[in-house]
């Protein structure tokens, strides 16, 4: 595919997808309607694999996707969004003390129990999108529990951030944190509660002072948070960079913080260095010196280049149409080009050629929310000379 100097976004395919494939089929044959709950992932074929469990941040990032949906007028996604609500309680809510359980059985019986601030962000965040739905007092009530745990039992003993899992091990990792901002300013765009946005303010404090030099954002660091030593020390994410710099344009939009310098230079390395410009793919994984480790691509780093290019497009005024309409066009081309509609092939080699076999179904999350960016900001982007 070639990469044009300006291709029309598809507005009426990404609608199309959403509302008329992708909600109905993963509304249908996405939910365990024996055993409760979603399930993990389905088969190329559209059938349940035999996959022996069900992550809580799936089951969160599924609540997420309905209540999106059902603000956005698909009025199944309210039911949908209820049922996963009702299952995430009654499942993996193990008390004040012990928090959300990371993993279940396929029926249900939790068979890791432990705290991972990675489960815990969306949990967060799946709450403050089924707040931000139905306004339940109890929906609330959770998230504010939630909060309380990260806060009492993911600190370290000194130090800044959190634990990244209970007990600790191994390096630091930034992405959880990424995610905590990003449910942290759900759960205020939901409630107005300065809790949630103090809760911000630290993870921002902590990107700008330990996570982000100002040109790379690597993955592992030791517990003061210096890179780790060695090439792990050195792996960079360009997903991370794109979906990093839409968070930091909503913190924004919130508190009128000028972020739009980390913003551009986060995107700016991860479109140098980690985009095929012949195909448009984003690379799963890059060096820090911008050097290519992996060139396969999932789905989701391909969502958030279309985030970080909106988010610039907010902010600076940055004419993000070439770069969304290819990464847009990769996605319903290439990846979600499937039978039947709806799912999708989730990574594919530097060539090309799949390396999946099941759609997973954590993707959603992905592909649902910078699709719902393009479609908020439709009118701004046809009207952009």
């Amino acid at each position: 595919m070639g990469r044009p100097d300006m291709s029309p976004i598809p507005f009426a395919e990404i609608r199309a997808w959403m509302f008329e494939q992708a909600l109905p089929y993963w509304g249908g044959r996405g939910v365990d309607s024996e055993a409760g709950g979603f399930h993990e992932e389905l088969g190329l074929d559209g059938a349940a694999t035999d996959i022996a469990f069900k992550r809580t941040r799936v089951i969160c990032r599924q609540i997420y996707v309905f209540s999106h949906a059902a603000i956005l007028g698909w009025a199944p996604g309210a039911i949908l969004s209820a049922r996963g609500f009702d299952y995430l309680v009654a499942k993996a809510w193990l008390g004040p003390e012990q928090g959300w359980a990371g993993r279940l059985s396929r029926a249900g019986a939790v068979i890791d129990a432990t705290p991972d601030l990675y489960d815990l962000a969306f949990v967060l965040f799946a709450l403050a999108w089924r707040y931000k739905l139905a306004r339940e007092p109890e929906v609330l009530r959770y998230a504010h529990l939630t909060l309380d745990f990260i806060r009492a039992r993911m600190r370290p003993d000194e130090g800044e951030g959190f634990l990244h899992k209970l007990p600790p091990s191994g390096p630091r990792l930034q992405n959880p944190h990424m995610h905590l901002l990003e449910a942290a300013l759900a759960a205020f765009t939901a409630t107005d509660d300065a809790r949630f946005l103090d809760l911000a303010d630290e993870l921002v404090g902590l990107f700008r002072a330990r996570l982000f030099d100002g040109r790379v954002l690597r993955e592992h660091f030791t517990a003061d948070w210096a890179p780790m030593p060695g090439a792990q020390g050195r792996q960079a994410e360009p997903g991370h960079h794109f979906e990093w710099a839409w968070i930091l344009a909503q913190y924004q939009h919130i508190k009128a913080t000028d972020m739009a310098r980390e913003a551009a230079a986060l995107v700016d390395f991860a479109e140098r260095f980690g985009v095929d410009p012949a195909t448009q793919a984003t690379f799963d994984q890059v060096r820090d010196d911008g050097a290519p480790l992996r060139q396969s691509s999932r789905t989701w780093p391909n969502t958030e280049r279309i985030k970080g290019h909106l988010a610039l497009f907010e902010l600076l005024a940055r004419d993000p149409r070439a770069p969304v309409a290819g990464s847009a066009r990769l996605l319903l081309d290439r990846y979600l080009a499937v039978s039947p509609r709806g799912a999708w092939i989730d990574q594919f080699d530097a060539r090309g050629a799949p390396l999946t076999k099941a759609a997973p179904a954590s993707t959603l999350y992905h592909l649902f929310l910078a699709f719902a960016e393009i479609l908020r900001l439709e009118t701004a982007l046809t009207q952009t000379p």
